[in-house]
């Protein structure tokens, strides 16, 4: 016992003798950013939850937990307007999720966007495939950044198109 009281001790020690005896400042903003990361995560899977079981379509097959972690997720309805965006969309492009429900995912793209990939995702989506391709989109701010995306139909239980879901990341 008496070396556990001797540890004791000297951590005792080691803490008094400390100039600093505080965490700075800047060290809660850290804490209560990954605090508001971590929540923004559990409404986006909510979210994702909530539309895979109204639209009767499996989440399975992704791990969401992780992508939602790495990669900004866009649900679109059949006819391709989006119905959920998760939250780390600003980080990426600007735009906050509520911004861009309702619209087209083309809403991302500009001038100088390569005609030729979109008309490429536009043929894999009219012949309900999955597609990867590497896009050049525009932020909020309307500065140029390389998208990779990754889009995939969703069929509901009769085997019906029910939604398209896309993982985005900056390429």
């Amino acid at each position: 016992m008496s070396n556990l009281k001797q540890y004791d001790d000297a951590i005792v020690k080691y803490h008094s003798d400390l100039r600093i005896k505080t965490l700075p400042v800047f060290s809660l903003n850290f804490h209560y950013e990954f605090l508001n990361e971590l929540r923004d995560s559990f409404l986006d899977l909510y979210k994702l939850r909530e539309i895979a079981t109204q639209s009767k379509w499996s989440l399975q097959d992704w791990d969401l937990k992780t992508r939602l972690e790495e990669e900004v997720i866009i649900v679109t309805d059949a006819k391709l307007k989006i119905v959920f965006a998760s939250n780390n969309m600003v980080k990426m492009n600007g735009y906050l999720a509520a911004e861009v429900l309702g619209n087209s995912p083309k809403m991302f793209q500009g001038k100088a966007t390569d005609r030729q990939i979109s008309s490429e995702i536009n043929d894999a989506i009219q012949l309900q495939e999955p597609f990867e391709k590497t896009v050049l989109n525009y932020k909020k701010s309307g500065e140029i950044y390389y998208c990779l995306i990754k889009g995939f139909p969703i069929f509901d239980l009769k085997g019906k198109l029910s939604h398209y879901i896309a993982f985005e990341k900056a390429a």
